[in-house]
């Protein structure tokens, strides 16, 4: 199996992704924008493509960021769904996913930065990829939007801060506007470019300092995380694609 990583910037790393798709002995190759690496001419050799997070949302133009073509991520995006790949969107990610399918992003109710429950809906109860998630899980936080919605979209987990943080857009497609890859090592590199989000976290609901981040275990998650992909890839191989 072919996992493609597009990835935004250093500190947006694929994290716990990585680490699953290395442990199983399948072939890892990276789209890292932000150093310059074009995007894959096509997605024919792929069989998973999963887009990292960012600070940009979809609107910013390759005039804005020189490194981020939102349009051709889209564009990408549209062509592996097509051609029935298995396809994850994290934070940025998701929110082009939804783009490349017609359904605008949107600002989130709350900023979220942290480890903090989600809830999991009756969609989730449907669908075996999510039946290891219990009813509520503690995942990690990094955003300030969310993905948008296609007609036949289903929210799979909400937070208190955000409506929107796991969704299916088909049976091989979601997006995670939470943040599941984290590591305490990714954790670092996002303290160490999180500019003011962090100095202000007592003027938001739902944002935790620096040292607070520190506390956290993010194991449990990572193995719901890995759960959840082996199920994915299971799913992928019996459609054939």
């Amino acid at each position: 199996m072919q996992v493609h990583f597009i990835v935004h910037e250093d500190f947006e790393a694929p994290g716990a992704f990585e680490t699953w798709a290395m442990a199983r002995g399948h072939k890892v190759t990276f789209s890292r924008v932000y150093a310059g690496q074009k995007l894959p001419a096509d997605v024919r050799n792929i069989d998973l493509l999963v887009v990292m997070g960012g600070p940009q949302d979809p609107s910013v133009t390759p005039d804005e960021c020189p490194h981020f073509d939102s349009l051709a991520e889209q564009a990408l995006i549209a062509s592996a769904v097509l051609l029935g790949k298995a396809v994850i969107g994290v934070c940025l990610g998701a929110q082009l996913i939804g783009e490349a399918l017609g359904a605008p992003f949107a600002h989130s109710p709350e900023k979220e930065i942290g480890k903090f429950p989600v809830f999991m809906t009756a969609a989730s109860e449907h669908n075996p990829l999510f039946s290891h998630f219990g009813h509520q899980l503690d995942v990690g936080h990094w955003h300030n939007d969310m993905p948008g919605l296609t007609p036949g979209a289903e929210i799979i987990a909400w937070s208190e801060g955000c409506p929107r943080q796991i969704v299916a857009y088909s049976d091989l497609v979601y997006g995670f506007q939470c943040h599941m890859e984290l590591t305490r090592s990714v954790v670092e590199l996002l303290i160490a470019h999180s500019g003011d989000d962090l100095s202000r976290a007592a003027d938001y609901r739902f944002v935790q300092s620096a040292e607070k981040l520190r506390t956290h275990d993010y194991t449990e998650m990572n193995k719901v995380l890995f759960t959840f992909l082996d199920k994915l890839e299971s799913r992928y191989r019996r459609t054939g694609s």
